[in-house]
C-alpha cells in the first residue's frame, strides 16, 4: 500500500492523515472546497483544529475527488456522521473495487439510525463485509502529538481487518482487530452521549464521584442497547467500549465533554457551535439512541435525560438531579 486517501479535514481526519504520512505512506487529504485545500496546503497545518502540528512533506491536500482517489490503495472516511452518505456518494464513481474502505466516523445516521459502515456500504454500493471501521480512545490532539494511543479496527472479514491493521499501526499508534463491527461502532458512537453528560457534571462543579455515577450507568445502557442490536457484550469491555468512554468522559480535549460543560454554564447549542470548529457527534447520536431505545423497548434513563436536556429544554441542574434520582432507584419519578 503506497497511497492512502483521507476524506475529511475534521480533527480526526487530519490527525490520521498526519500520522500515516509520518509512517511513510503517501497520503492525500481531501478537502471539501478549493479554498480550504489551498489554505491547508499553503500553511502546511490545519490551524483551526490542530495548530502547530505540521504536515509531513508526503501529505498532499486537494479538493479534487478524482485526484484524491486515483490509485488509492485505501480510503479512510473521517467526515461528520450526518454528511457521511453525501460524501460517500460523491466518492463512489472514483473508487476502485479493490480499494480498502475504512470508516473512522463515530455516530448514527439520524433518519435511518444506521451505523456509519452501513451508510458507507449503501452509498458506495458494496457489501457491508467490504467496509472496516476504526474506533477507540483516540483524542486527536494526543494522537497527532505522537503520544501513545490504541484503537480497534473491525471487519466481518478478519483478513480485511488484518490488512487495515498492518497499514494503520505505527510506533505510537497500536491497533487491535475485531470481527464485532456492531459493537465497535456502537461503543464509539454511544459513548459520546455519556461524554456530553460528563461535561455537564464537570461544568456544574459536582465532582468526580457524581461523574462516576453517570459513567457507570451510561456504560450499562450502552452495553444493553448494543447487545439488543447484535453486538457482543464483551466488546464493550475493551478499547472501543470502556476505553473510549473513559477517555472522552475524563478529558477536556473531548469535543462532546466541551459541549456538555458549556451547556452547564448557560451557553446554548447554537452559541457553542459558533465558538468552535469542532462537531459534537453526541448531539445527533442522542436523538438516534433515544429513538432506538424506544424501538427496542429498552429503559435507558441516562439517554432519556440527555435527550430532554438537548431537545426539550431540561435545565442542566435538573438533569443532574435526575441522574442522582436514578442512582437512588427512583428514576420513574423524575425522567
Amino acid at each position: 500500500m503506497n497511497k492512502l486517501t483521507v476524506i475529511g479535514t475534521t480533527s480526526w481526519g487530519t490527525t490520521l492523515a498526519i500520522v500515516q504520512a509520518r509512517s511513510g505512506l503517501d497520503v492525500c487529504l481531501w478537502a471539501r472546497t478549493r479554498e480550504v485545500a489551498a489554505e491547508l496546503d499553503s500553511r502546511r497545518e490545519n490551524a483551526a483544529i490542530l495548530p502547530g502540528v505540521m504536515f509531513p512533506d508526503n501529505l498532499k491536500v486537494t479538493h479534487s475527488l478524482g485526484r484524491a482517489l486515483s490509485d488509492a490503495a485505501a480510503v479512510i472516511f473521517a467526515v461528520p456522521s450526518q454528511s457521511m452518505r453525501s460524501n460517500a456518494e460523491q466518492a463512489a464513481s472514483h473508487l476502485d473495487r479493490e480499494t480498502l474502505l475504512i470508516s473512522a466516523a463515530k455516530g448514527l445516521e439520524l433518519v435511518s439510525h444506521l451505523r456509519m459502515s452501513q451508510v458507507l456500504a449503501e452509498a458506495l454500493g458494496v457489501p457491508q463485509s467490504s467496509v472496516c471501521v476504526l474506533s477507540g480512545p483516540n483524542l486527536s490532539n494526543e494522537v497527532a502529538r505522537g503520544l501513545p494511543s490504541a484503537s480497534v479496527v473491525a471487519s466481518q472479514r478478519n483478513t480485511l481487518a488484518g490488512k487495515a491493521r498492518h497499514m494503520l499501526a505505527g510506533p505510537s499508534f497500536f491497533v487491535q482487530i475485531s470481527d464485532d463491527v456492531i459493537g465497535v461502532e456502537l461503543g464509539g458512537s454511544l459513548k459520546n452521549i455519556i461524554a456530553l453528560g460528563a461535561g455537564v457534571v464537570d461544568g456544574l462543579g459536582l465532582g468526580d464521584n457524581a461523574k462516576a455515577i453517570l459513567v457507570t450507568q451510561g456504560w450499562s445502557e450502552i452495553t444493553a442497547l448494543g447487545v439488543a442490536m447484535g453486538a457482543r457484550a464483551s466488546t464493550f469491555n475493551g478499547l472501543a467500549g470502556l476505553g473510549d468512554l473513559v477517555a472522552t468522559c475524563a478529558s477536556p480535549l473531548s469535543r462532546n465533554h466541551y459541549y456538555g460543560e458549556r451547556l452547564a454554564r448557560g451557553r446554548t447549542l447554537d452559541q457553542i457551535m459558533v465558538s468552535t470548529p469542532h462537531v459534537a457527534e453526541g448531539i445527533p447520536t442522542t436523538r438516534a439512541a433515544y429513538e432506538l431505545a424506544r424501538e427496542f423497548h429498552i429503559d435507558m434513563p441516562i439517554i432519556r435525560l440527555m435527550y430532554r436536556l438537548l431537545f426539550e429544554g431540561l435545565p442542566p441542574g435538573k438533569a443532574v438531579e435526575g441522574l442522582l434520582a436514578i442512582t437512588a432507584g427512583i428514576a420513574g419519578k423524575v425522567a
